[in-house]
């Protein structure tokens, strides 16, 4: 995993910097055609949304029209590698998000490279996700939830969207920080009827989707993902009050095939962080239950790449594959 972070954050500095590169002059008129950025998961999608938010932004900025296109399937196997693999000229692009870190431990026969083959661009957002139990579940506080899963080993049932999810994962670093265990139940569809139901009893859920529930009464929250406090729940703690050094939340950002012209990553990169300083933008984001993560492509790249180390860690000590 060292060698690959190092690769990839080599590959950061490279789009940061501005050595003289035969294509510089077509850089400096970039873009004179539609950019087509492609999204990992369906339409429809939280990532789809980011993407066409995003999409939008760098049209007006830039001047030309950029298309979303839509690749799905194997956890965003299939539209990075189809980035990795395309013409590097700034025409096609990509829109990896926290799960592209995850596959890196997750997959062991990818036919590409992330850290090695797409080039960070900047950060877009991150989304930040709220422990919750159903109402008539015995557990008030973090704490308390702690104590009872350490009572009750493999007895409380977590759920979410799939293996690797950012949401499962959130729940297995908890474990590996608490020496705690639950059983991990993967939803191909929607897990909330049966946690209000009592079939499983916790979830790590995007906040913005928990907010009308926890408004009912129907769900209690127990604390947020983000090391900091959310101000979309401001009297909820984090986890990281409890349980120092836990920091986690899902993730948006912008990339390229690696051999990129430095020039118009930095076009790019600065298009996007443009668009991220606007009030309207962060207005919009905060909407959609997600924060701004401005971030330069050496920031962007190393946040990847301890992202990478970060969960391979959580997925081999869990002993975490796909069937």
């Amino acid at each position: 995993m060292a060698i690959h972070r190092r690769r990839f954050l080599h590959v950061a500095a490279g789009a940061a910097a501005l050595p003289a590169f035969p294509r510089t002059a077509r850089a400096n008129v970039y873009p004179t055609r539609p950019v087509h950025l492609i999204v990992t998961f369906p339409a429809g999608s939280a990532p789809d949304i980011i993407g066409r938010l995003a999409g939008q932004w760098l049209s007006e900025r830039l001047g030309q029209q950029f298309i979303i296109e839509n690749r799905p399937g194997a956890g965003g196997n299939i539209a990075t590698e189809y980035v990795a693999k395309a013409e590097p000229d700034g025409y096609t692009l990509l829109m990896p998000v926290s799960t592209n870190a995850v596959n890196i431990a997750l997959y062991r026969d990818l036919n590409y490279d992330f850290l090695r083959d797409i080039a960070p661009i900047a950060g877009i957002a991150r989304t930040p996700f709220v422990l919750v139990v159903a109402e008539q579940f015995p557990t008030r506080t973090l704490q308390e939830l702690i104590a009872y899963l350490k009572a009750h080993p493999g007895k409380v049932n977590m759920a979410s969207g799939g293996i690797g999810s950012s949401p499962h994962l959130c729940g297995e670093l908890l474990q590996v920080m608490t020496g705690t265990k639950m059983v991990h139940v993967a939803y191909r569809g929607n897990y909330m009827p049966d946690l209000l139901g009592g079939q499983v009893q916790v979830v790590f859920n995007p906040i913005a989707q928990a907010i009308p529930l926890l408004r009912e009464g129907k769900l209690r929250a127990l604390a947020v993902t983000p090391a900091r406090r959310s101000a979309a729940l401001p009297d909820v703690p984090s986890i990281g009050e409890t349980l120092q050094g836990y920091d986690a939340f899902g993730w948006y950002g912008l990339g390229a095939p690696a051999k990129t012209p430095p020039p118009i990553l930095r076009k790019l990169g600065e298009a996007m962080n443009a668009a991220l300083a606007e009030p309207k933008s962060q207005e919009r984001l905060v909407q959609l239950g997600v924060e701004p993560m401005p971030m330069t492509a050496a920031d962007f790249g190393r946040h990847v790449a301890d992202e990478a180390e970060k969960w391979g860690k959580v997925i081999k000590a869990q002993g975490i594959t796909i069937n």
